[in-house]
């Protein structure tokens, strides 16, 4: 008989430590994503997708128009929806935040219904609803004036949000120390919490704007002209017309050229911002 039998205490059982069953863990995870990859490649008719989506000459015919005429338009429709949204949001924001009831309310029913529908019936309702109920009026800037007042309308409800976040994490402190030196409470709305609630407020808004990016694509149901076709419409007429879809991957890559560096801009952006915590 062992000694530690004679004291009582029963032998350590041989077994994986955590930090080894973790790893195993892991690598068994790996495995199985390196296996689907495989089962992926092997499986898929590679030819039959060139065939289909890389042909190279009906990409060629693409190019100048792709970048000059249809990403321009789309950059044009973000940039102006997302002005609209931003200073209507504001001031869905501060109406939300004020002491006056009927702001808030009114505030309240805007944002929860334009959260609520879909991108696509608000595109539908500027393009037949209003010329319906207002004959003879004409939105400012045709096409373009549409596009802008029916992305600003959506993105208004979430940046209101956005904006009523970043002014509530501005410490109280900043507002009072604001009054005690004189400002009247809108200007130390402007001068001092705005410029703050900006810098916490700008990775979720820069977000905002991948999300208008790609939602511009519901111009169509506008009904636009040649020139003024988006990449999604862009890329869906030429892949009619050639009966092939490269003109729908080269619209996509399009895309991507714009939003992974945006997307790369956010995340350098919330880094920073929580950097600036640490």
């Amino acid at each position: 008989m062992t000694d530690a039998s004679k004291a009582g205490v029963q032998p350590r059982k041989k077994g994986l430590t955590r930090r080894q069953k973790r790893s195993l863990s892991r690598g068994a995870q790996y495995v199985v994503f390196v296996g689907a990859l495989i089962a992926l490649a092997v499986g898929a008719d590679w030819d039959r997708l060139a065939n289909q989506f890389a042909q190279g000459d009906i990409a060629r015919q693409m190019f100048p128009d792709v970048i000059t005429l249809a990403l321009k338009n789309t950059v044009l429709y973000t940039v102006s929806g997302f002005a609209v949204g931003l200073v209507l949001g504001m001031v869905l924001a501060l109406m939300r935040l004020s002491s006056v009831g009927p702001y808030r309310w009114v505030a309240g029913v805007y944002i929860e219904i334009f959260r609520g529908l879909p991108a696509l019936l608000i595109f539908i309702f500027i393009g037949v609803a209003v010329p319906l109920a207002f004959p003879g009026v004409e939105i400012p800037g045709g096409t373009y004036g549409k596009v802008a007042l029916a992305l600003g309308l959506v993105a208004a409800a979430y940046m209101a949000e956005t904006f009523r976040a970043g002014i509530q994490a501005v410490p109280k402190g900043q507002m009072e120390a604001a009054r005690s030196l004189g400002f009247s409470p809108a200007r130390a709305m402007v001068s001092i919490i705005l410029p703050q609630a900006f810098r916490i407020i700008l990775p979720p808004l820069t977000n905002e704007l991948v999300l208008l990016f790609k939602d511009s694509s519901l111009v169509l149901f506008l009904g636009v002209t040649l020139a003024e076709r988006e990449l999604s419409k862009f890329g869906r007429d030429l892949a009619s017309q050639t009966a092939n879809s490269t003109p729908i991957l080269v619209a996509g890559l399009c895309y991507l050229l714009v939003t992974v560096p945006l997307g790369f801009v956010v995340r350098r952006m919330e880094a920073k911002a929580q950097e600036a915590v640490k």
